[in-house]
């Protein structure tokens, strides 16, 4: 099966993040394309990829796959001995709500903490709506470290989707210095400790475009 993957900048880019650990934590291999999300030529270069001209992409055999939710859904049927969702029936309903969830929401925590793999030590105001945002998420990982936390750390006991999809708040938490509780903090540990994602991290601090709107809590 040919499979290659055209992300942004690992430094900054969550949606490419996300698609890419999918694949590359179950080992998974792909072609990697990475476009500098602000070079000139961008535009182009991703409208021969992708109808929605926005990374990621996923080509597999031929065919063009794009949105995050759509990739990790072919991926976890295409490859299914991966196990990317739970096999029990409530609990992969669960992944899938509190992905769908992350998907299509916390916008005020998106624009509030971008991504920013390289920086530490921002700091940023905390105003009640980005509060809440930051509180749902703690309530997430708490309710699933409350009924999963038989597993290794990972959200749902083994890898999975979600896992993919909050990792970049992970390090979003880690940039700003989010404070968290202890039934919150399994999943951020297992997560750092990922092979895939600290080869995604030493990628991200070679990389030398820097996008100021991104620079944020200096």
């Amino acid at each position: 099966m040919s499979a290659k993957l055209i992300i942004g900048n690992k430094n900054y880019s969550t949606w490419s993040l996300r698609a890419w650990l999918l694949m590359a934590e179950v080992g998974i291999e792909f072609e990697e394309e990475r476009l500098a999300l602000d070079e000139e030529g961008f535009a182009a270069k991703i409208a021969r990829y992708s109808p929605a001209s926005r990374v990621p992409v996923l080509i597999l055999d031929g065919q063009t796959i794009w949105d995050t939710m759509a990739i990790a859904e072919t991926v976890a049927e295409r490859w299914p001995k991966k196990g990317l969702w739970p096999s029990d029936p409530a609990a992969r309903a669960h992944a899938r709500s509190i992905s769908a969830e992350m998907h299509s929401g916390f916008s005020i925590l998106r624009e509030a903490m971008p991504m920013n793999c390289r920086a530490m030590g921002r700091k940023v105001p905390l105003p009640d709506a980005l509060t809440a945002d930051i509180d749902r998420i703690i309530e997430i990982w708490s309710d699933c470290h409350r009924r999963y936390q038989s597993g290794d750390g990972w959200l749902f006991g083994r890898f999975s989707v979600a896992d993919a999809i909050y990792a970049p708040v992970v390090l979003r938490f880690r940039t700003y210095g989010i404070n968290l509780p202890q039934s919150a903090s399994s999943y951020p540990e297992r997560l750092l400790q990922s092979a895939a994602l600290q080869d995604w991290l030493a990628a991200a601090e070679s990389e030398v475009e820097v996008i100021e709107r991104e620079e944020i809590g200096r």
